[in-house]
């Protein structure tokens, strides 16, 4: 008889939130009441702080909408069940993760107009096909002209593949990772209990004698996330915007300690960050990745004065922050360390999917032989025949067409340049499903994503290609859908049935692209990008265009440091010590995910995230977890989905403060 020998640690999670036994349809006519909502008073409001502070509005579009029309739908003597929340608030996410491609537009006419550009000799080699160069067209301030029409017809199709592969592709590294391999998924129940909480509350599940406790326990975090929300990004941004000079209370957005302590740490960036968040975080995700983690920190701390001492981390000078310091340590040592780290994760992974394979098949024999059943109460077959799968040789074929479409849109753009085209060919067909399911497994494992860092850099300027700098605003398919597939555990733990979800994107790509289009132009209209009106834009965006022509100069035939980055003996050297430490590791039979918080942390972890969250673990699993017992891992997903619904909150009203001063008309009088 077969068994499967889990990680225990892992089952707990897995266990955590079980899925119903029948799954609904989610999509009604009130999801797209909710996208527009969203699309006519979230977006423009995130798109102007992201201009004026940097930030956006947080979580607060998704919670918002939802709990506004729990609200209309109660006051129309309806309740709204749980797919029904859950597809509005994935509408509302979606249309929020939209809204960099409306700035998008807003960048690239910064950019033909920036000083680095034109300094550099960039801006007069930029694609027409990324934004018209001519002044007399950008002196209108406006997208709707026909010299804009090729920008916008490559923004609308960016962002039709940007739904449709994330849809496909992240649905089939849902069936590998959490039907087959079974992972976890530790940050699903956040979003799946925030949904949960909410519809007990709607549905007055009391009346059924039920413990409506999940109620209860969001609006315990939804205060504390409106407490500290105020103190943490409310303060700083209403005075701000009306007095000179901001007070605040807590360092945005982290405090960095380099400089103090690069006497007997050198090449160390040393700092904290003090949003609340990062503590709940380290409660909710698991124990022993939190623990490799902070291994891997206190590794990283120790290695790095040894690099330097031996004139490998040549780069770092005293008085260096944490940003040089972490984008020169890169240069140095970890890009390359990095890359052989992921090749270590892709390999280990590939090998436990084919042992995960093989216990699967195993494990369903012997269900099918006792009758047994699965999660819900369903053997696998029937869960996946009710909640709306589709053929996996439908999401090959999909994912197949779409990329091979990005590969000859671009060769198109470019004239087919070999070197161009080989690399288009590796992203689409290797690099992007390994990076995906290499993350897809972190985020199942231990709620992490793994990217390598200027991968694409790296490979374009490998490619021998020195034609200019269009190469660098083709649309590649390069991409990490990990994050869809814990959209399809969330929606599979609140019994949504997939077409749902599927109905919502289709409906959803009209609405997001008007708003984007639009709002991009209005918001453009009302002043000069960036100027004193929008003083974020106004500070950083010039270092962003120095920052990247550095890198497009590559391809004009400069050198780039991007080029000295790239030892492959470090890309082996990583390689190797991420296989051998999993081998040893497994071999002791440590916990799985001590395996997967370690090898994360290699990547020169930073101290400002790695401790509170280390500090979160501590008192989730030694305090609350002893005085509560295993009740705590359902109380706490659903205190971090009301801690975010609070801070959200906050930044709605601060972002109304703010449109608020800045419609002021000062008289002259």
């Amino acid at each position: 008889m077969a068994k499967l020998n889990y990680d225990k640690e892992l089952e707990e999670y897995r266990n955590l939130m079980l899925p119903p036994g029948t799954f609904e349809e989610g999509f009604r006519w009130s999801s797209l009441l909710g996208a527009i909502f969203i699309a006519l008073l979230m977006v423009p409001g995130a798109m102007y702080m992201q201009l004026v502070a940097g930030m956006g509005v947080g979580p607060a579009a998704q919670w918002v909408t939802v709990i506004l029309f729990i609200e209309v739908a109660r006051r129309a003597h309806r309740n709204l069940a749980r797919p029904e929340l859950y597809i509005l608030f994935y509408m509302a996410s979606a249309v929020m993760a939209a809204t960099p491609y409306g700035q998008g537009l807003l960048w690239n006419q910064f950019f033909v107009q920036s000083q680095a550009a034109h300094a550099m000799g960039v801006a007069q080699r930029v694609p027409s096909w990324f934004a018209p160069t001519d002044m007399k067209v950008l002196e209108h301030r406006s997208f709707f002209m026909w010299e804009w029409v090729p920008a916008i017809g490559l923004f609308v199709f960016g962002m039709v593949m940007s739904r449709i592969n994330p849809l496909i592709l992240g649905y089939g590294l849902f069936r590998v990772t959490s039907d087959i391999e079974k992972l976890p998924f530790p940050m699903a129940p956040i979003g799946a209990q925030g949904i949960m909480a909410l519809a007990e509350q709607s549905q007055d599940e009391r009346q059924a004698n039920e413990d409506n406790w999940r109620w209860r326990v969001f609006s315990i975090g939804g205060m504390l996330g409106l407490v500290f929300g105020v103190l943490y990004i409310g303060l700083p941004i209403i005075t701000g915007a009306l007095l000179k000079t901001p007070v605040s209370l807590f360092p945005i957005p982290f405090s960095d300690w380099t400089k103090r302590t690069q006497d007997f740490l050198p090449a160390v960036a040393t700092g904290m960050d003090w949003n609340l968040m990062n503590l709940i975080v380290g409660m909710v995700l698991p124990f022993f990745a939190m623990v490799g983690s902070f291994i891997a920190l206190i590794m990283t701390i120790i290695a790095n004065p040894i690099l330097y001492k031996l004139d490998i981390l040549t780069s770092w000078k005293h008085n260096d922050e944490t940003v040089w310091t972490l984008f020169k340590n890169n240069i140095d040592f970890y890009f390359s360390f990095s890359i052989g780290i992921a090749i270590a994760i892709a390999l280990v992974g590939f090998w436990q999917v084919y042992r995960g394979i093989k216990k699967r098949r195993a494990a369903a024999r012997e269900l099918a032989e006792q009758g047994g059943l699965s999660e819900g109460g369903l053997t696998d077959r029937q869960r996946r025949k009710i909640r709306g799968d589709i053929p996996m040789p439908i999401v090959i074929a999909t994912f197949v067409v779409t990329t091979l479409i990005y590969i000859l849109l671009s060769g198109y753009l470019i004239h087919w340049h070999r070197g161009v085209m080989i690399v288009l060919v590796i992203f689409g067909f290797l690099y992007t499903p390994i990076i995906s399911y290499v993350s897809t497994r972190m985020e199942g494992m231990a709620g992490q994503v793994v990217d390598i860092p200027m991968v694409r850099e790296a490979a374009f300027i490998l490619s021998g290609y020195t034609g200019g700098v269009a190469i660098w605003f083709l649309p590649i398919p390069l991409a990490n859908y990990s994050w869809m597939a814990v959209q399809y555990r969330v929606s599979e733990l609140t019994g949504t049935k997939f077409f749902s979800i599927w109905k919502a994107e289709l409906v959803l790509l009209p609405v997001v692209l008007i708003a984007s289009l639009f709002f991009s132009n209005f918001i453009w209209s009302l002043a000069e990008i960036p100027s004193s009106r929008y003083p974020y834009a106004e500070m950083m965006w010039e270092l962003g265009a120095a920052n990247s022509c550095l890198i497009y100069s590559s391809t004009l035939g400069g050198f780039t440091e991007f080029e000295r980055a790239l030892k492959w003996p470090l890309i082996g050297i990583g390689a190797g010590f991420g296989v051998v430490l999993f081998a040893v590791m497994s071999l002791l039979n440590l916990p799985m995910m001590l395996i997967y918080g370690l090898i994360r942390g290699l990547n020169q972890t930073l101290p400002h995230v790695a401790i509170p969250q280390f500090i979160g673990a501590l008192l989730g699993r030694y305090y609350f977890e002893r005085k509560l017992g295993l009740r705590w891992r359902q109380y706490v997903p659903v205190v971090a989905a009301g801690f975010a619904c609070g801070m959200g909150l906050i930044s709605v009203f601060v972002v109304g403060v703010v449109f608020l001063a800045k419609s002021v008309i000062q008289l002259p009088y």
